[in-house]
């Protein structure tokens, strides 16, 4: 890669994709931001100079479209960050097969249909993916089933582009962020602070995060602006034998044995 590097960003109008995209600007690299919503992507075009280019990530026509303008537009693409992402509540017994399928359309297949365009452009440049997972995709919870599964599966897809085209040179790696401040996360929580009693508004969905990241070491939720500096590492050529990783941005929650947390040990100094 160039020290200019061509990058998308999927998901890139709001929280980490957002975020993101102001850490590769900041560097001086070239980012065209893509979503569904369009006023969100232009007002990051706007603060950051950024390219907006709203399209479906689940829709083949639209991700080839998307491929095409950013190389038509920088002659190159060096990086993927694949970040647009979606949720539907359910246990297996519980989802839909429309909420299951529009979870891995976008979740999943949508990061396969922009792999696939994106990838004789990669490998020219000798590029570098980095996929937004999740905790998630390595540890499950309550009424989670589509969401879990489609991450899950989003790793090994990196994984699958890292043993495949790691020899010419493609790196493909992902994060798994916990609890993040997004849009996302914030109208979860607030559902979770209506069914818990804890009230409705800001102050409840603060409360919520509270209470959902209480135990966890860090005992608080993350900023969209730390999982970027991970993306970004990611990308960069600091992380050049970095290959089919998974980074857990997660305030140490991965790190915790849930049968130990309420102890909360308290350790003496040593002499």
């Amino acid at each position: 890669m160039t020290d200019s590097r061509v990058v998308i960003v999927t998901g890139g109008g709001t929280s980490i994709g957002a975020a993101t995209a102001r850490q590769l600007r900041s560097a001086g690299h070239r980012v065209v931001v893509s979503g569904r919503r369009p006023e969100p992507l232009h007002r990051v075009a706007e603060e950051t100079g950024a390219l907006a280019h709203p399209s479906d990530a689940a829709d083949p026509d639209a991700v080839a479209e998307l491929v095409v303008f950013t190389t038509r537009t920088y002659g190159r693409l060096d990086g993927l960050v694949l970040n647009a992402g979606t949720g539907r509540p359910g246990a297996v017994g519980d989802i839909g097969p429309e909420d299951w399928a529009a979870v891995m359309d976008t979740n999943l297949t949508g990061p396969f249909l922009l792999l696939r365009a994106a990838l004789p452009h990669l490998l020219e440049a000798r590029g570098s993916v980095v996929a937004v997972a999740s905790v998630a995709a390595l540890r499950n919870g309550v009424g989670n089933a589509a969401y879990a599964t489609s991450k899950a599966a989003l790793l090994q897809l990196c994984r699958s582009l890292a043993v495949d085209y790691g020899a010419r040179g493609l790196r493909a790696n992902s994060v798994c962020p916990s609890w993040v401040r997004t849009e996302m996360a914030d109208w979860r929580m607030g559902r979770f602070a209506r069914d818990a009693g804890l009230g409705d508004g800001p102050d409840a969905v603060d409360a919520a995060y509270d209470e959902a990241t209480r135990l966890t070491p860090a005992a608080r939720p993350g900023r969209p602006e730390e999982v970027a500096e991970a993306i970004s590492w990611l990308l960069s050529p600091a992380a050049s034998y970095v290959n089919g990783a998974s980074l857990t941005v997660d305030g140490g929650v991965t790190a915790l044995d849930p049968g130990t947390a309420a102890f909360r040990f308290h350790l003496e100094p040593r002499d």
